[in-house]
């Protein structure tokens, strides 16, 4: 009993100053934790809190805007961004009405931002550059239509299906005397499958210390068909008008109608070899122009050869001989013409020309020899 009361008695002190005790600790956890806490919470403040701005300080406005405005005849006005001036136009970016093309002569434009005056700036150096273009292209065609290819088209458009050469010499020589001396000559050909059509026109003149020795016009053409076997027919009219002979130191001007009509044989017929022979009868008719006026009419038979013969490096070898022999008075002569040519370019060529003509069958008509370097341009 006794140990029982005294035990219980231990055992309510024994409790008591346990949970006393227990009491205390848990009072000081308590303060310890409180503390940790109001210090970490102090220390977080001092790092993470945001630095408010002040209010007293004003906020600085926005820049304002700059605009351009275009400016009408009338008086109306649009708001927006010059983007560029052209020939005749202005473009113009509006705030309301987007991109507009306006001519120069209705509006103005009231400048604004620095874009707007760099584009005024651009379009001015523009047009500076064109009229320096312009003007370096004017003399360009002007020169330009003195180029062979130039006058070789503009030969093929007014020609059209014809082909040919248009060719000319000149020459100046001074010494005791001086002597000019020019010669131009223009050459047409066509061709059909059993035809040939020829015509050539020519001018010479030569004048020595301003007095004319030679100013003569000549003209020829010839028509030669394909005939059976390798033959041909041949038909070649020319015109000679001397204006400028002496005959004895006597005026003696005339006009030479010459027609000649043939046959022939095709030796060889190749795209670069042609050689053809043939006899033809010729009628000349011969007016002389200075007093006394007269007109004289005669015959004469003839053999002819003629070559057209394609060499290496362009080059072209044409020849025409021909030996007239007048059965009736026995008396003969003979003329002949070789051109040798160079084709420097498809439109540009150089040649030489020698041309001789000896004892025509009518003793007014002059004979004579030539020695020619001709330019020519052919289309």
């Amino acid at each position: 009993m006794i140990f029982e009361t005294l035990w219980w008695g231990m055992r309510r002190r024994s409790v008591r100053i346990i949970f006393s005790r227990r009491g205390l600790w848990l009072k000081a956890a308590r303060w310890v934790l409180a503390g940790w806490l109001v210090a970490g919470v102090t220390a977080r403040a001092d790092v993470e809190a945001p630095v408010l701005p002040d209010k007293s300080a004003a906020a600085p406005m926005p820049e304002a805007v700059k605009f351009d405005v275009l400016v009408y005849n009338d008086g109306d006005r649009i708001r927006g961004h010059l983007v560029d001036r052209s020939v005749d136009s202005w473009v113009f970016v509006s705030e309301r009405f987007g991109l507009q093309r306006v001519p120069l002569g209705d509006a103005k434009v009231i400048l604004g931002t620095p874009e707007a005056a760099q584009a005024i700036a651009r379009a001015k150096a523009a047009e500076a550059r064109l009229k320096t273009e312009e003007a370096d292209n004017a003399s360009f065609l002007r020169w330009s239509l003195l180029s062979p290819q130039a006058l070789a088209q503009q030969l093929r458009d007014f020609f059209g299906l014809w082909h040919g050469q248009f060719a000319f010499s000149t020459s100046i020589i001074t010494n005791t005397n001086e002597t000019t001396n020019e010669m131009v000559e223009a050459h047409l050909a066509r061709k059909w499958p059993k035809d040939t059509v020829q015509v050539s026109a020519r001018y010479d003149f030569e004048d020595t210390n301003r007095v004319t020795t030679t100013d003569v016009i000549r003209s020829e053409a010839s028509w030669r068909h394909e005939l059976p076997g390798n033959l041909f027919s041949i038909y070649s009219p020319s015109v000679e008008w001397n204006r400028a002979f002496l005959l004895n130191d006597v005026p003696s001007d005339y006009v030479l109608l010459q027609q000649e009509i043939g046959v022939g044989v095709n030796l060889f017929a190749k795209p670069t070899r042609n050689l053809r022979v043939g006899v033809a009868e010729n009628l000349f008719d011969v007016w002389q122009t200075s007093q006394p006026v007269s007109h004289s009419a005669s015959t004469t038979e003839s053999l002819f050869v003629e070559v057209d013969w394609k060499l290496p490096w362009r080059m072209t070898v044409t020849e025409r001989g021909v030996w007239y022999y007048a059965i009736a008075s026995g008396r003969d002569g003979w003329e002949n013409k070789v051109d040798l040519n160079k084709k420097l370019t498809e439109t540009f060529t150089v040649g030489i020309r020698h041309e001789t003509r000896h004892n025509n069958p009518d003793v007014r008509v002059q004979d004579y020899t030539l020695l020619k370097l001709l330019m020519g341009i052919d289309f």
